[in-house]
């Protein structure tokens, strides 16, 4: 069973929790420590043999198109974050169509080949933005990994289905593989990546996403950020100690952690579970 490893192309000062301290306007003006970040993580997965899908933000891919390329190169799936990183559920349908197809334009201008996989910036596709799932399909499309099957204050549709699956639109169907969660107690427990992964042991994550391979007889989704990687990041003292603790906690550990990880289960791209 391949499980899909999937990484979050954006820089520390980009995530949706900074974004009331950090204007995009101002992106331009920060520290950029994505492209040796993500070498890193490409560095960890060429150790292990492992390729993996890159949603890379649009913004990211302007600047810094040789990045890009060398993640193609390495045989890894490029697919698309957006352009802006902004959530889905703020922006109008027609807003969302914009920045998918700047961030899709500029994507496909630096590799010369279509790009099909998308992710929401913060799992952004909710109850309240499930019109993005169709316009994704007619602007071509197939795979999305945005629908977080939890309950958070963010993101999350708690009942949706938590497999990979096909979803029906008006406009046709798409893949949708979500990220991961453990079903306790009638609940659903995110263990797929992100904060939860840096702040739970690592034996607690291997087991359940071993119940997930073994008894859901699923593939699971894993997901991890270039910064999650780098805990000489500069700090965003402007925002709240919740946001924080989310962004900061086990920084220092996650790379031995992501290593642990990488030896105990098979890893592919997104394409190749569609496949």
């Amino acid at each position: 069973m391949l499980n899909v490893f999937t990484v979050d192309v954006e820089d520390y000062f980009q995530v949706s929790a900074f974004e009331k301290h950090v204007r995009r306007d101002q992106w331009g003006q920060w520290e950029s420590r994505v492209v040796s970040n993500t070498h890193r993580i490409l560095q960890l997965l060429d150790r292990h043999h492992v390729r993996a899908t890159f949603f890379v933000l649009g913004w990211v891919a302007q600047r810094h198109p040789r990045l890009v390329r060398e993640i193609h190169a390495c045989g890894h799936e490029v697919g698309s974050h957006g352009y802006w990183h902004r959530l889905v559920y703020q922006q109008t349908p027609e807003e969302f169509r914009t920045d998918l197809r700047r961030s899709r334009d500029a994507l496909q201008e630096t590799l010369g080949r279509p790009v099909t996989a998308y992710r929401a910036a913060s799992f952004s596709i909710t109850r309240q933005s499930l019109w993005a799932l169709e316009i994704l399909v007619e602007e071509g499309f197939l795979a999305d990994s945005s629908v977080f099957p939890i309950r958070h204050d963010r993101y999350g549709i708690p009942d949706a289905e938590p497999g990979p699956h096909r979803l029906e639109t008006p406009a046709g169907s798409l893949w949708e593989f979500p990220p991961s969660v453990a079903r306790f107690a009638g609940m659903n427990l995110p263990v797929g990546g992100g904060g939860y992964f840096r702040l739970s042991p690592l034996p607690w994550t291997l087991f359940c996403l071993r119940r997930i391979n073994r008894v859901r007889r699923q593939p699971f989704v894993f997901y991890v950020h270039p910064w999650e990687l780098d805990p000489e990041q500069p700090r965003i003292r402007a925002a709240s100690r919740t946001s924080r603790f989310r962004h900061c906690v086990g920084l220092s550990r996650n790379e031995a952690k992501l290593d642990g990880l990488l030896r105990s289960f098979p890893f592919g791209r997104l394409c190749d579970a569609v496949c």
